[in-house]
């Protein structure tokens, strides 16, 4: 038998899913780490959560200092990312989901607007939707369809974290 697909299910499939990118785009460019919003973190006040992710990168101090000196986060990103090895935490590729996942619970539990945004999605698939394809787009998102979608998956989780926590 030849499935095909109905234009109801195409619908219904793309209402489950969520495609963010850009900060700037309304209203999901909350899911970005580049939004500016103030995130606490491990007691620090960071400008974004980009800033709180990249700032426990840096194996050394002065490190770190110059790498959230950066004037933006896509800086402080580009920063990160050119780290010499030496410079990055040990285990960074074995705890750096843990810590993404740690600073987008402070960044959605903090801001009531940006968890009622996270919420407001239900069960919807987030997808990072990038349209540059490098390791890290294709690590922390989707490039024509294609990758670990990271960020996705763990803001799915910490909107979980956040459903269940709303239910009591």
């Amino acid at each position: 038998m030849n499935e095909q697909l109905t234009s109801n299910q195409v619908s219904s499939s793309a209402l489950n899913e969520i495609r963010f990118y850009k900060s700037n785009e309304k209203p999901y460019g909350v899911f970005s780490n580049l939004y500016r919003r103030t995130v606490i973190f491990e007691g620090v006040s960071y400008a974004t959560s980009e800033h709180a992710y990249q700032a426990g990168k840096a194996r050394k101090d002065n490190v770190r200092e110059w790498i959230l000196s950066a004037p933006s986060p896509s800086l402080v990103a580009m920063a990160a990312h050119g780290l010499y090895v030496w410079d990055v935490t040990p285990n960074w590729s074995k705890i750096k989901f843990d810590r993404m996942r740690a600073v987008l619970l402070a960044k959605f539990s903090q801001h009531d607007d940006l968890r009622k945004i996270l919420l407001d999605t239900g069960n919807a698939r987030l997808v990072e939707s990038a349209t540059v394809k490098n390791s890290v787009n294709l690590e922390w998102g989707e490039v024509n369809g294609k990758g670990k979608n990271m960020l996705g998956v763990l803001l799915m989780e910490v909107r979980t974290s956040l459903q269940e926590d709303n239910q009591y």
